[in-house]
């Protein structure tokens, strides 16, 4: 039977993953590079300065250009959520790093969260994941 290199990608081990997604801040930082790799970018008129304020919990950006408001999650799976990003990276991290299906109840024990929110994130992810394939769906004759 041949190998299926799949199987032996380099992977996160969760102590690495703890390492680099442990706390808060360390989440907050890396979505950040996520989502503006090359610095913050206004999504309205893509101007590069910008202001940063905290509205309770919250912190806005506020492009200088326009005044255009955003936040980190906006327009992200994670808009609207209560929950910590740590909770939601660790969520991202389970589910794509098991060989098999996580279910929701597992996903419920690994996390501390009742078992209505790890359905629900673990929907938000599949979904997330199933929209980035979209474009490369196999058609034709297969």
């Amino acid at each position: 039977m041949s190998i299926n290199s799949v199987q032996f990608q380099a992977g996160l081990s969760m102590a690495e993953f703890i390492a680099r997604y442990g706390t808060e801040a360390k989440c907050y930082r890396a979505l950040y590079q996520w989502r503006w790799p090359q610095g913050f970018r206004c999504p309205a008129c893509t101007g590069r300065a910008r202001s940063r304020f905290r509205r309770g919990t919250t912190v806005y950006y506020q492009c200088r250009a326009c005044r255009h408001q955003t936040t980190l999650t906006a327009g992200t799976m994670f808009e609207g959520t209560k929950l910590p990003l740590r909770t939601w990276l660790l969520a991202l991290h389970l589910l794509t790093a098991t060989k098999t299906n996580l279910a929701a109840l597992e996903l419920m024990r690994h996390l501390g969260v009742n078992y209505k929110t790890a359905w629900r994130m673990k929907h938000k992810i599949m979904q997330a994941m199933a929209e980035r394939e979209e474009p490369r769906r196999l058609n034709g004759f297969v």
